[in-house]
């Protein structure tokens, strides 16, 4: 993990982690080992910012798809996270053996032959062509970039729903969670005014990591809405919030408990009951109706 870029190396890959989950895996890796409730984590990962506890539980699920493997963090009921993996600094290998190095020196030092003159003249001469190339594909990109029309501004009354997380033990609901994300796309789209990216759009994000900036940007929205679904025993709960996404800050945020009888109803009620919480909160937010 590098911290200073915010890159982790895993399994030959590079994964680039967004500021939130990169202090949330500081902070268990800090203490690894140790236990760090949820008030701890709420408090160093989300300094300043008033969130629920649901905000912990979605955060520590997404860091484990990140991780690739769950079994990193272990969750004590009621009581907070422990990091069991190995911590330790991480240690760049030498960059040349001593003697490739010494023959690197050498070569180095030595003067240039003749035939090697000649090739350092015919790429420099070869090189002219190039350069004023280079600065006409400038000159011009310059030009291009200054007249070209400014990105038109994302509507207030716009708001893209990003993929529900299941968090249920198991992950066993995770057809409800889609089922949820995608009623409330539904919902919304209905409404008058309101601009709400198409499923396939949200779904993209789906166990993705990316800034909220960034994902408004490409959605061209100005509110994000995600949740999360968790059962107990025959009682599933939903929770729901709305964010700005310039500023990351939650607008509205709440919990539904609905017994596991009739699921399509239990999609249906909470969907009608976010809907209007949510356009309440975000018409106040844009200034009023209309």
């Amino acid at each position: 993990m590098d911290t200073a870029s915010g890159e982790m190396a895993r399994g030959g890959e590079s994964v680039r982690l967004d500021p939130r989950t990169l202090r949330l895996l500081l902070c268990l890796a800090g203490r690894a080992g140790e236990l760090v409730s949820a008030d701890e984590l709420l408090s160093q990962v989300w300094p300043g910012v008033i969130v629920t506890p649901d905000s912990v539980y979605q955060a520590i699920a997404s860091l484990r798809r990140v991780l690739g493997e769950a079994s990193y963090i272990v969750t004590v009921p009621r009581q907070g996270y422990r990091l069991v993996a190995e911590v330790g600094p991480w240690h760049a290998p030498d960059a040349l053996p001593a003697q490739v190095e010494a023959a690197t020196q050498v070569e180095a030092s030595a003067p240039p032959s003749h035939a090697t003159r000649s090739r350092l003249v015919f790429l420099a001469t070869a090189g002219i062509p190039i350069l004023i190339g280079i600065a006409f594909w400038l000159h011009n990109t310059l030009a291009t970039e200054q007249h070209a029309p400014a990105p038109a501004l994302a509507s207030q009354k716009s708001i893209a729903v990003l993929p529900f997380a299941d968090l249920t033990d198991g992950m066993s609901n995770e057809t409800f969670a889609d089922g949820m994300t995608e009623e409330l796309i539904g919902r919304f789209s209905k409404l008058p005014g309101y601009k709400v990216p198409a499923p396939s759009a949200a779904f993209y994000y789906k166990n993705k990591q990316a800034p909220l900036a960034e994902v408004a940007g490409k959605l061209g929205v100005v509110y994000i809405l995600d949740g999360s679904v968790r059962k107990s025993g025959n009682v599933l709960r939903v929770a729901a919030r709305l964010m700005k996404a310039d500023n990351g800050f939650i607008l509205w945020s709440e919990t539904y408990d609905k017994p596991v009888d009739d699921l399509l109803m239990v999609q249906d009620d909470i969907a009608e009951a976010v809907t209007k919480a949510l356009t309440a909160t975000i018409d106040r937010s844009a200034g009023g109706p209309g």
